[in-house]
């Protein structure tokens, strides 16, 4: 019987069990991997890059950085979902690093559609880079929590189990990353 107190122990023994029928060759544990945690991976990302189809591309990273842990000396040893988590942690900030060190600048394309799905296009590009940029101006562990609380979906204390803290601190974490980034959105606003 689970402990009330904490409902998602009981997903760790099953995460087990997968990673088990993964590292014996069994492949479609692979698939169930990848459909059950794609997901929350991508939201994950995408609550921290702006654009959709980046965001698309660095989850697959994840999921290759997967394939070759598994097939490697050192397989996935936590949680599937605390190492997937990890990992994406990591694969954004390796492309922020990329994208400081070589900044690229993007052709324009033509464009075939009408005026009003263009300039809807155009506002939601422009609030996800606002909020991409927003993000950007709060600690990394405020990302962190953000980015798995809102982007992932995790509850307190799978977000907690993850960051290798108490459901607390994780509380507190968040409504800190909350505020600041309340903060950055209106500061942001009024000087537009």
């Amino acid at each position: 019987m689970r402990n009330p107190t904490h409902p998602e122990r009981g997903a760790v023994p099953a995460e087990a069990a997968l990673m088990m029928r993964v590292l014996a060759g069994d492949r479609p544990a692979l698939v169930e991997i990848h459909d059950r945690y794609y997901p929350a991976v991508y939201r994950f990302v995408s609550l921290q890059v702006a654009d959709p189809d980046l965001a698309a591309d660095l989850t697959s990273d994840v999921f290759v950085r997967f394939l070759e842990a598994i097939t490697g000396p050192n397989p996935p040893q936590s949680t599937l979902k605390g190492w997937l988590f990890g990992v994406a942690k990591n694969v954004v900030r390796g492309h922020y690093r990329q994208v400081y060190r070589h900044p690229e600048v993007g052709l324009e394309e033509d464009v075939d559609s009408d005026d009003a799905e263009l300039d809807a296009a155009v506002t939601r590009d422009e609030e996800r880079a606002a909020l991409a940029d927003a993000m950007s101006a709060l600690t990394e562990e405020q990302q962190h929590v953000l980015a798995l609380r809102y982007g992932a979906g995790l509850p307190i204390l799978e977000a907690a189990e993850t960051m290798g803290k108490t459901a607390g601190a994780v509380k507190q974490l968040q409504a800190r990353a909350v505020a600041a980034l309340a903060r950055q959105m209106t500061q942001r606003t009024a000087s537009v």
